[in-house]
């Protein structure tokens, strides 16, 4: 083999170390792992086994298999079966867990009865960054994205797509018996297996006939009218791309824009994030302390009562409104131009004429107030206003909120770009951590723990990038 490096003779007899300690090195992620697990309160946290029973089998400790499920979602490894071979064979895992490799189903029953203690021990390692003071920029960044579920697309109904599907099986049986009605005016022209293959799939379109149907009286008793066949919690959630969709869920997070670490996470199978702002934020809240929050978030969040909710926890939001006018689409003025007067409650359009208020609603449960002037008939920029007799200007009772925010928008006009770099790059990274298939469990419940399981492995990465091994081992060792 000369002027390569040669391998060790497979048949030598070796003396390995005495000690597993010898063969991680001091400056080993896994030794933050096994520090970060060790100074938890498993039981306080809620974690079943951390108290041991005084009869039956003994079982593993909870901080064992925890350590185990930390150091497979740090290394892209999230299956139970995979994680019960890399217990076995490597060497990390075999120090982490000193020697013990529980099997796949112990492991996976951890991270299923556990999922209370996971997401509070996510929670723990928040708490930790908050004490180093890594949160005093208190401003996060929130949005949210569609992950796919464990749940098909064929498997996953919606009235409209019952109603296609049996519309196109009636047509099908219409072919196969326009086609059996041939066979049998010309018998020598189709085959006798032809025949068959047809009475079959036409017994075969009908069965799933019937299963359609059933599945429709499913949905008419369904609160949202759509039912998933895998995954009962997964949903189909419009994405961003024309035409496209996913059946699955909404992972929401709150990323601290000066170091990027996740502050609050949620996972929702509602599809919109219209109706996220105000939990979101006062969560993130939570987390970070102290008594003021900037939250930055995109259009899909604006929503008033939202906004307003928030404002009065003392959080400020930072929402760019939509532009849902068809106005200045059309070229027409939108509500932008016309100038409100606090002082009189009334607005000033673009032709100077004031627009007095004429009369007040309730929509939807919000309180609405209506503006016009007396002058638009014989107004010369009519045209350019509104094709209507009069240019009807609606304000919510809470107005003031939005102005304000609108305000700081304009004074801040990088908001956007901050938002985009904080809290885009997070998602991105997540997704590809968890390949195409994004969760390995169904239900509501196991997949906010899965969520929360790569949420602490993300920001531990970030912990050990921003402090390295040795300065994270010596503040959770403390």
């Amino acid at each position: 083999m000369g002027r390569f490096i040669e391998a060790e003779d497979r048949t030598q007899s070796a003396l390995f170390p005495e000690r597993l300690d010898d063969w991680i090195a001091e400056d080993n992620p896994v030794r933050v792992v096994d520090a970060f697990v060790d100074g938890l309160d498993l039981d306080a946290l809620g974690f079943d086994g951390a108290q041991a029973a005084a009869t039956g089998r003994p079982g593993y400790h909870p901080a064992t298999l925890l350590k185990i499920y930390i150091y497979g979602y740090l290394n892209r490894i999230q299956s139970s079966r995979r994680l019960e071979r890399e217990a076995q064979r490597n060497l990390e895992l075999i120090w982490l867990t000193g020697r013990l490799a529980p099997d796949f189903k112990t492991i996976a029953d951890f991270r299923k009865d556990n999922g209370a203690g996971i997401r509070q021990v996510c929670r723990e390692f928040v708490e930790i960054s908050r004490g180093l003071d890594l949160f005093s920029e208190a401003i996060v960044a929130i949005d949210g994205s569609k992950f796919k579920a464990v749940n098909n697309r064929d498997k996953n109904f919606t009235q409209r797509k019952v109603k296609a599907r049996i519309e196109q099986m009636e047509e099908s049986i219409a072919r196969y018996l326009d086609e059996l009605d041939r066979a049998d005016r010309q018998p020598d022209k189709v085959p006798e297996d032809r025949v068959e293959h047809l009475q079959e799939k036409i017994a075969t379109v009908k069965a799933q006939m019937r299963e359609l149907r059933r599945i429709d009286k499913q949905l008419q008793r369904a609160p949202d009218q759509q039912v998933s066949q895998t995954d009962p919690d997964a949903r189909s959630m419009a994405t961003s791309g024309r035409g496209t969709g996913v059946v699955g869920y909404n992972v929401q997070i709150a990323v601290d824009t000066k170091h990027h670490l996740i502050v609050a996470e949620e996972v929702t199978n509602e599809g919109h994030d219209r109706a996220q702002l105000a939990r979101m934020a006062k969560r993130a809240k939570d987390a970070v302390g102290g008594d003021e929050l900037t939250v930055l978030a995109d259009r899909g969040y604006f929503t008033g009562e939202e906004i307003l909710e928030c404002t009065r926890e003392g959080i400020t939001p930072m929402v760019p409104k939509p532009l849902t006018s068809n106005s200045k689409a059309e070229g027409r003025f939108d509500k932008r131009d016309f100038r409100y007067d606090p002082q009189r409650d009334e607005y000033r359009c673009p032709a100077g004429e004031r627009a007095v208020w004429r009369m007040t609603t309730i929509e939807r449960g919000m309180t609405q107030h209506r503006y016009w002037p007396s002058a638009c008939p014989d107004c010369p920029l009519k045209s350019e206003c509104t094709p209507s007799p009069f240019r009807r200007i609606t304000r919510w009772e809470h107005e003031e909120v939005l102005d304000a925010m609108q305000a700081r928008l304009d004074r801040t006009p990088n908001t956007s770009r901050l938002r985009r770099q904080t809290v885009e790059h997070v998602f991105g990274t997540l997704k590809s951590w968890m390949g195409s298939t994004h969760f390995l469990t169904k239900t509501l419940p196991r997949v906010r723990t899965e969520v929360s399981l790569h949420v602490l492995a993300y920001n531990m990465k970030r912990f050990m990038s921003l402090l390295g091994i040795e300065g994270a081992m010596a503040i959770l060792k403390n």
